[in-house]
């Protein structure tokens, strides 16, 4: 059983005319943090949300507002997520030339600092930033659009990073899996040492979205 185990559905898949609903329907299925996709159409391709959205959703919630941004120049949206009230933030490594200038500067806005890569990046290139931050994201899927199937052999790379945070006394990192998750193969991703399950289309898709994350939950209790 994980103990620490949260679920944390992408608005990114949600009905953009009612967000207020999606926000409902995460109360009620007791996810533990709310996933915000920012992209700039550079970095990735797709443009999605900015700081003001979350300002309106922050109003209307207290969960715990997890900011994923896949943008170039982190560095500039940290300030402007953090007012507007993110709870923690996670840039992407290839996006930067100063990641630890980037950590530094999320948590100097009292925020939790989260460092993602891609699919394609290797587990290496991060390990040395895993002792600065709270949390590390790994992608299963290429970043830009919901709804892709989970990357095979991404187990293995959570499961590379759990080893490097046991052997290092850094059981404080979270671990963080996006793309790509759903029913079937959450529970696999789970054993593999995942902590957070971030899940869009597979929650907002289904018939019963709240059943769904309640489901989410029991799956990582067995």
């Amino acid at each position: 059983m994980i103990n620490n185990f949260k679920l944390a559905p992408s608005i990114l898949s949600a009905d953009f005319s009612n967000l207020q609903s999606a926000l409902e329907i995460c109360k009620k299925g007791g996810a533990d943090w709310i996933h915000i996709d920012v992209m700039d159409n550079q970095f990735v391709p797709n443009l999605t949300i900015g700081p003001p959205v979350l300002k309106s959703l922050r109003s209307k919630t207290e969960k715990f507002m997890d900011v994923h941004m896949m943008v170039i120049d982190p560095e500039k949206l940290v300030e402007p997520f953090a007012r507007a009230g993110a709870d923690n933030i996670t840039f992407h490594l290839e996006a930067t030339d100063d990641p630890n200038g980037v950590i530094d500067l999320i948590h100097s806005c009292g925020c939790k600092a989260g460092i993602s890569i891609k699919p394609k990046t290797s587990i290496n290139d991060v390990l040395p930033f895993l002792d600065k931050v709270d949390v590390v994201l790994l992608m299963t899927v290429e970043p830009g659009f919901g709804g892709q199937g989970y990357i095979k052999g991404s187990n293995q790379r959570i499961k590379k990073i759990k080893s490097f945070l046991n052997q290092n006394c850094l059981d404080n990192v979270l671990i963080e899996v996006d793309g790509g998750v759903k029913l079937h193969n959450a529970k696999e991703v789970i054993d593999s040492g995942a902590n957070i399950l971030v899940a869009g289309s597979e929650v907002f898709n289904a018939k019963d979205p709240i059943k769904t994350i309640k489901d989410f939950y029991q799956l990582s209790k067995s």
